[in-house]
């Protein structure tokens, strides 16, 4: 009986359980704060006036996107600055994503990248990461990949390691939607070494190293990421699913209890009641 519910459970989990993660629409679509404690040049766009700027043009594109693109596009034809006129293409892209409108929301994050003065490449590594995350919400991986390259690329230059490990993932999303593998797994790599301390790049590292049936890598990195995010549902599902994977139906048991434990109303718990259903059976 277990054997037939692995089975079952297998035909249910398809190559990923954790889809809305990966690839799915990123979170650098959101604009992006700078971490508390910084204080380089890399933040200035944030701490200027025009920074204030485009804090209150982010603002409105989230309640009023048709006036945030208004407003953005009043400030681009006063910009007297190379900065500002980054910052309101900025904005402009942050109210077209508002508005599901993905392909101008990519244009403006281009124009945004090429019009950030010298000196911000992080900043340029963020928008650069924003047009490929747009690009992937119109589902095209191959273009997506062009940008995200691109933001690997200043990220490396800005010296920024967290950022580099962000973009690195965003990166993998694309390999993965291309199905380049062997490449996301590269990537991902990449993001955990600059980063170790990033939940996400564990997780997602262990949900295609199960795709890949590593399940011994699977099970390490889904543990490391268990360490670093133990109230995650998302981490407890693919933990369960690779455990059940590997013929562990004890440990994927106890896995799947943990999130309807931990977070009794999200998706996640709503199917790893199903996989217990099936364990059951």
């Amino acid at each position: 009986m277990i054997a037939s519910a692995l089975a079952l459970l297998i035909m249910q989990v398809g190559p990923n359980p954790t889809i809305d993660a990966f690839p799915g629409l990123p979170e650098e679509l959101r604009d992006r704060p700078p971490r508390p404690g910084q204080d380089t040049p890399e933040t200035a766009p944030a701490l200027s006036p025009s920074g204030e700027k485009l804090a209150e043009c982010a603002n409105r594109s989230r309640t009023d996107p048709q006036a945030a693109r208004d407003y953005a596009q009043r400030w681009r034809e006063s910009a007297d600055s190379q900065l500002e006129l980054a910052q309101s293409a900025h904005c402009l892209g942050l109210a077209f994503v508002q508005q599901g409108s993905f392909v101008e929301a990519q244009r403006a994050f281009d124009i945004a990248t090429d019009d950030v003065p010298f000196g911000y490449p992080a900043y340029q590594a963020r928008l650069a990461a924003m047009s490929g995350n747009a690009a992937m919400a119109q589902g095209k991986p191959a273009i997506a990949d062009i940008a995200f390259t691109r933001a690997v690329g200043l990220a490396t230059e800005a010296a920024d390691a967290p950022l580099l490990a962000s973009v690195s993932i965003d990166r993998a999303r694309a390999l993965v939607a291309l199905d380049r593998t062997e490449d996301a797994a590269l990537a991902l790599s990449n993001a955990r070494g600059n980063d170790p301390a990033n939940a996400t790049a564990w997780l997602l590292s262990a949900t295609l190293s199960r795709r890949l049936e590593r399940f011994d890598e699977a099970r390490e990195q889904i543990a490391q990421a268990a360490l670093l995010a133990p109230q995650d549902p998302a981490v407890g599902l693919e933990a369960g699913v690779i455990a059940a994977l590997s013929g562990r139906e004890d440990e994927a048991r106890r896995s799947f209890e943990s999130v309807v434990l931990v977070a009794p109303d999200s998706e996640e718990a709503a199917k790893a009641r199903g996989y217990l259903e099936q364990l059951q059976s």
